[in-house]
């Protein structure tokens, strides 16, 4: 087990994406956990998917910090990709941790659009990395970790499953991946030059209430609603280890108050101060069956009709470019460090969901 080495009560955090659906759950359950703290938010807000759902969430933190009354919110809508909104904020705050999950999402939409992959996730990481290193200067304390976002995209189409963080992954399938895995070489530089503590996180299809909505459970529901037809790729011979939001957010609470630790090697320069653990449920469930248990809850929660014809909207196709046939987090190394591993089952998680829905759109 880690020893914890950062204490969050009374301090500034910095939460990048704060709107976003990992982002805006880190920001609430840190507040309802911790005392007497600071948390300053920054996120663009884009269209990428409903604005309406981030102003959703900002709403839901809004009235959870109404009650916290030793603690502070600040929101500020800007990109990260912005260098001098961003060293602003860093001069202004001084954030002791910054927990970095903005990014441009998305396998397929990299293939479209890879001007949004490089301007977020490259030189908006870079600014954050940057941010960090200045945070040191004129002997203050400065950051004392960055935690960052990456992905089990990063895995590619690697043949030996579970994948584990010891594995070789130069061999990205998709822009996204190619970003991901460049923040983790950009982190290791930034730690090793400037001994700032960094630790990544690769997450593995995150799902939940208010979740985001290219994701598949979420793109389903809003297909099946109109009765379109959804697409199983690979003709539903995928598998994905779905990691319920909770889970990967308790994840990056007690990743938060354990940095690596400083230290000099024999030559007498840092070892980097760097991490990497991947956070997923190491449960990989097959596509056909994530669909059949979906469709339960859907029709559990009133989402959809009791006799909801779901064969007649279903279509098997071919593999996407970009996709891979199988995700599935080996957590060893999370559960050694932290004690910790994500639990939640993915019916009680999808139940979770549908009942969100039917709230939020019904």
């Amino acid at each position: 087990m880690r020893e914890v080495n950062v204490l969050l009560e009374g301090k500034t955090i910095l939460v990048t994406g704060a709107a976003g659906f990992i982002g805006a759950n880190l920001v609430m359950e840190l507040f309802r956990t911790v005392e007497n703290v600071s948390i300053v938010g920054i996120d663009s807000c884009n269209d990428y998917y409903d604005v309406k759902l981030k102003e959703y969430r900002l709403g839901e933190i809004e009235s959870l910090t109404e009650q916290k009354k030793k603690s502070s919110w600040t929101f500020i809508k800007g990109n990260i990709a912005d260098k001098t909104l961003i060293d602003e904020i860093f001069a202004q705050y001084k954030p002791s941790v910054v927990v970095n999950l903005a990014a441009q999402a998305g396998v397929r939409y990299s293939i479209t659009n890879p001007d949004a992959y490089i301007e977020s996730n490259l030189i908006g990481f870079y600014n954050i990395l940057e941010a960090c290193r200045h945070s040191y200067d004129g002997g203050e304390n400065g950051v004392e970790h960055l935690v960052y976002a990456s992905s089990s995209s990063v895995y590619g189409s690697n043949k030996k499953v579970p994948y584990s963080t010891e594995d070789k992954v130069d061999n990205p399938v998709s822009l996204y991946a190619a970003t991901k895995k460049s923040n983790e070489l950009m982190a290791h530089a930034y730690s090793k030059l400037y001994n700032i503590p960094s630790t990544g996180l690769r997450f593995f299809t995150v799902y939940g209430p208010a979740g985001r909505p290219d994701m598949a459970y979420f793109g389903f529901t809003n297909k099946l609603l109109k009765g379109e037809t959804i697409q199983i790729f690979n003709y539903g011979n995928c598998k994905r280890d779905f990691t319920y939001v909770d889970d990967i957010v308790e994840g990056v609470k007690r990743v938060m108050q354990c940095a690596p630790e400083k230290k000099n090697g024999e030559d007498g320069l840092p070892i980097p101060p760097y991490a990497v653990y991947n956070i997923g449920n190491s449960n990989p469930e097959n596509l056909l069956d994530f669909v059949q248990i979906l469709q339960e809850e859907l029709t559990r929660a009133g989402v959809l009709d009791q006799d909801y014809d779901f064969e007649a909207h279903k279509k098997l196709v071919p593999m996407q470019p970009g996709d891979v046939p199988v995700t599935f987090a080996d957590t060893s190394a999370l559960e050694e460090d932290f004690g910790f591993r994500p639990s939640t089952p993915l019916r009680e998680g999808l139940r979770r969901f549908a009942q969100w829905y039917h709230k939020f759109y019904q």
